[in-house]
């Protein structure tokens, strides 16, 4: 997993916990990082699962929750340190179609080692279906993203979402516009 999303994480935490928050789950997680992250690092996503769950134990916020709230801290970053992704862009669904179309093609040229989660699309009219995919499980980020998103591009829409496994590396999201 790379860095940026470790060090966003570190930086939604201390923004809103507190410093001290940060530093007990960094060191009662015992990482093999030792914590230390830089934002073109890559680093094991088990350690991102360490710090959630520090995190959650801590503030009694279930984790589900902590990693949607991070999801939609995470769509604002990108809309400032990538605001090249969305110029020429004027709805959600577009933007949703260009996340494994164009985004994530342009993010592997850049850090060729990343390893990304795979969005599958599908648009009838006011509905999109959007396929996740990925082995880390991370869903709930990605509700987190995809809420942040229709929010950014001032549309009403309702999103539900469906683990398609048990496991829950494969989630369907329904987007549908109100």
């Amino acid at each position: 997993m790379k860095g940026i999303v470790f060090t966003e994480f570190i930086e939604m935490v201390e923004s809103k916990f507190g410093f001290d928050m940060m530093d007990d789950i960094i060191e009662s997680a015992n990482l093999p990082s030792g914590g230390i992250y830089t934002a073109v690092g890559t680093y094991d996503h088990t350690e991102m699962v360490q710090l959630v769950i520090g995190l959650s134990k801590r503030t009694e916020i279930p984790v589900d929750l902590l990693l949607k709230t991070y999801g939609k801290h995470l769509f604002r970053v990108f809309t400032t340190s990538y605001s090249h992704f969305f110029k020429n862009i004027d709805n959600v669904f577009d933007f949703f179609e260009q996340i494994d179309r164009y985004i994530h093609v342009e993010v592997q040229k850049l850090y060729p080692d990343a390893e990304l989660p795979k969005f599958d699309t599908l648009r009838t009219d006011d509905t999109l279906e959007m396929l996740y995919q990925s082995d880390r499980k991370m869903a709930d980020l990605a509700d987190g993203l995809i809420e942040a998103a229709i929010e950014y591009f001032q549309e009403a829409a309702t999103v539900e979402k469906k683990n398609m496994n048990e496991d829950g590396s494969l989630v369907k999201f329904i987007i549908s516009k109100i």
